[in-house]
């Protein structure tokens, strides 16, 4: 990807998964970095900054601009999709923290800048502020979208697993990346099986990602004071929201 600071990486191996793997970077302004899809479908958010994208794939090629956000509290993001076998050039303007999402696919999608106003925040249940970034329709087995969750507020109750197809729910694997403001607040995550084969509490800081394994619950809740921040990618063979 070229001379960018990386802050996380999940990769297959590190999850022992078969679909899903993540980054987040930093770019500094004045800086150009170029990378591909490979055999890979691609996600990239642009959590903040200002960049200029050039994607290319066989026989097209096209320029996006993308002025972002101060911070990801601020407004709805700039994100593009790739399909597999296309690259991408990025010239950094401003400051700015990427995150990539990928996952195996065959190229049946085509390319896709999504724009601010292309997607709309929703209020849930709890009152959780969500923009779904990515859709089943706009991929073959990547999802990706964003949720605001204030302090003392959960996010993911009534909990919800990545696999249980019977009950309206998918087979997924899923990171989440999280931001908090201010930047010591902290959230707790829950993750649990419905046999506690597994049952894990998470302190979660500023910057950190945790993942949910299919047949994870995983809850979240804000520390009172703290506005939490969380990117969720999920990708898996049968890919949709959790209902």
């Amino acid at each position: 990807m070229g001379d960018a600071e990386r802050r996380l990486e999940v990769t297959l191996a590190i999850a022992g998964w078969d679909y899903l793997s993540f980054r987040s970077y930093t770019f500094r302004a004045g800086q150009v970095v170029a990378g591909e899809s490979a055999a890979d479908e691609m996600a990239m958010v642009l959590l903040s900054g200002a960049v200029t994208i050039e994607v290319a794939g066989p026989g097209w090629g096209e320029t996006w601009e993308c002025r972002g956000r101060e911070e990801v509290f601020a407004g709805t993001p700039f994100a593009i999709y790739l399909p597999p076998g296309h690259t991408y050039r990025t010239t950094v303007h401003a400051d700015a923290d990427c995150a990539y999402g990928r996952a195996p696919a065959d190229g049946t999608r085509p390319p896709r800048l999504v724009r601010p106003e292309d997607v709309a925040a929703e209020t849930d249940g709890a009152g959780n502020r969500t923009t779904r970034i990515l859709n089943p329709e706009d991929t073959e087995h990547l999802l990706c979208a964003e949720t605001i969750v204030e302090g003392g507020r959960w996010q993911g109750l009534p909990p919800h697993q990545d696999k249980v197809p019977a009950a309206g729910e998918r087979d997924r694997e899923e990171v989440t990346y999280y931001r908090m403001q201010p930047a010591d607040g902290w959230a707790l995550q829950r993750i649990f099986t419905d046999d506690d084969a597994v049952d894990e509490a998470l302190t979660v800081h500023h910057a950190d990602a945790t993942i949910a394994r299919p047949g994870e619950h995983h809850p979240v809740v804000a520390a009172p004071g703290t506005l939490v921040y969380a990117l969720r990618f999920l990708a898996g063979p049968d890919v949709g929201w959790p209902r």
